[in-house]
C-alpha cells in the first residue's frame, strides 16, 4: 500500500502578516494491553524512520511483541520479533530483517519522545523502538539516535509499562507488557 495514503501530508502557509498555519504531523496508535498510546510522527526530519514503522505496522509486524527493556527513569523499549510469545531467539535482537538508515536530528530526547533503538552501527536501526521516560535520563541520546515521534495522548499507559515489576536488567519479571493490537496509523478525514 502506497504510505501516501496512510497519512495526510504537512502543510506551511505564509501569508502577508507573517503567519504560519501549520497542518498536524501524521499519528498512529500503539495497542497495548495497558492501554492506548497516541504517537505524532515527525515526517519532516525522519522520513524514513516514520515510513518504516508505518509500514510494518500495517503489516501487523507490531502484533503481538512485547516490551522487553524497561528502565527507570530512561526507557521503555520494545519492537523486537523475539519477544512474540513462542518466538526462538533472544529479546532484543530481532528485526525485520533490514535496516534503517540513521535520521539522526535536533531533536531532544524527553519524557516521551519516540526513538529508534540500534547496535552500535548508527545505521542498525530495523523495528526496535523506545519511549523516552524522562529528559534527564535521556539527554544523552541527543544526536545519536534517531527521534521520530512523541506520545501526544498516553504517557499513563507509557507510566503503567514503566511501572511493571522487572529485574536489574529491565527485563519484565512477570507477564511482559505486549502491544496487544500493534501500531496502526490514525485515519484522517
Amino acid at each position: 500500500m502506497d504510505a501516501r495514503r496512510w497519512y495526510p501530508f504537512r502543510l506551511a502557509i505564509s501569508n502577508h502578516s507573517n503567519q504560519e498555519i501549520t497542518v498536524a504531523y501524521p499519528q498512529a496508535t500503539i495497542e497495548t494491553d495497558k492501554g492506548t498510546i497516541t504517537v505524532e510522527l515527525w515526517d519532516d526530519v525522519a522520513p524514513g524512520h516514520v515510513k518504516n514503522m508505518l509500514d510494518l505496522g500495517g503489516k501487523g509486524f507490531y502484533d503481538g511483541l512485547g516490551f522487553h527493556r524497561i528502565l527507570d527513569n530512561f526507557v521503555i523499549q520494545g519492537g523486537c520479533p523475539n519477544t512474540k510469545e513462542g518466538a526462538n531467539g533472544t529479546p532484543g535482537t530481532g528485526g525485520p530483517g533490514y535496516n534503517v538508515d540513521a535520521e539522526f536530528n535536533a531533536r531532544e530526547h524527553e519524557e516521551g519522545v519516540l526513538s529508534m533503538a540500534r547496535s552500535g552501527d548508527p545505521n542498525s536501526a530495523g523495528s526496535q523502538f523506545f519511549i523516552c521516560l524522562s529528559r534527564g535520563g535521556c539527554q544523552h541520546l541527543d544526536g545519536d539516535y534517531t527521534a521520530f515521534g512523541k506520545v501526544i495522548d498516553g504517557l499513563d499507559v507509557v507510566q503503567a509499562i514503566a511501572n511493571v515489576d522487572k529485574d536489574g536488567n529491565g527485563f519484565p519479571t512477570g507477564d511482559m507488557p505486549r502491544m496487544t493490537g500493534g501500531i496502526k496509523a490514525v485515519a484522517t478525514a
